[in-house]
């Protein structure tokens, strides 16, 4: 088995390190964190591609010999891309509800720094506050205080964190940290007008989300509620030509 699952690896497996570098942040960032993971990522995507077909072979069937492998290959191909699908959905479910939550972590955060609070101190209170009402993002909170009590410099504990969300946001609070420690500008200040950079772009996505819908609307009328209300209009007066014409026809 063990022979088997090397093997399935490599045909699977990225084809160069910036390949791999690339899936290893998408399944991080997907919550995905196993030390291992890309290697588990391609074994699932290998086995399922030989895996499905192999069923459908054993299952008995009476298509003929060219339909069967033409479902076999879709299988396969099913299998090798349904992981990545998987992946990319649970990524964008997981930023998603980072992104949601980001503004009110942000205001407790500059709350609790302009009360008086240290940046570490902070992060700790605002992970343990938020850990009901924003789980994923509490949770990164408590990596970055993990890693700084191990002894990780906190620029590169906030620089891991960037990277485990892949949100611009996110990265932009990072590099405002950053810089506010390296330069030593008031941390208070830097946060306060960056929380009101978020809440402007979370108005401006807002208002687009709001502005897609007219067409969307348009579209669902026209496919739906057109015909019926054309069937409703013009109804009536093709059944009283029909009844004018069916006696005319029939003498």
């Amino acid at each position: 088995m063990n022979a088997i699952s090397q093997a399935l690896n490599k045909v699977a497996a990225p084809t160069d390190e910036e390949e791999a570098d690339a899936l290893r942040r998408t399944l991080v960032q997907a919550g995905y964190r196993q030390r291992n993971n890309v290697q588990m990522f391609s074994a699932i995507r290998a086995s399922l591609a030989v895996l499905l077909p192999t069923i459908f072979a054993l299952v008995p069937s009476e298509a003929s010999t060219l339909n069967a492998v033409l479902v076999a290959l879709l299988l396969a191909a099913a299998g090798y891309y349904l992981p990545g699908i998987l992946v990319s959905n649970a990524l964008t479910k997981r930023q998603e509800a980072l992104l949601k939550s980001f503004p009110d972590v942000m205001d407790m955060l500059v709350a609790s720094v302009e009360a008086g609070l240290g940046l570490d101190a902070a992060l700790r209170r605002v992970s343990d506050e938020m850990g009901e009402s924003a789980p994923e993002l509490s949770t990164e909170l408590k990596l970055v205080n993990n890693e700084i009590a191990a002894g990780v410099p906190r620029t590169e504990a906030l620089g891991r964190l960037g990277y485990r969300t892949g949100l611009e946001e996110i990265t932009s609070l990072v590099n405002v940290l950053v810089q506010a420690e390296r330069f030593g500008t008031p941390i208070a200040r830097s946060m306060r007008l960056h929380s009101e950079l978020v809440r402007t772009k979370r108005m401006q996505r807002a208002e687009e989300n709001a502005a897609k819908i007219s067409p969307k609307l348009t579209v669902a009328m026209i496919l739906f509620m057109l015909p019926c209300l054309i069937v409703i209009l013009i109804g009536p007066a093709i059944v009283r030509v029909v009844r004018q014409l069916m006696p005319a026809m029939g003498g």
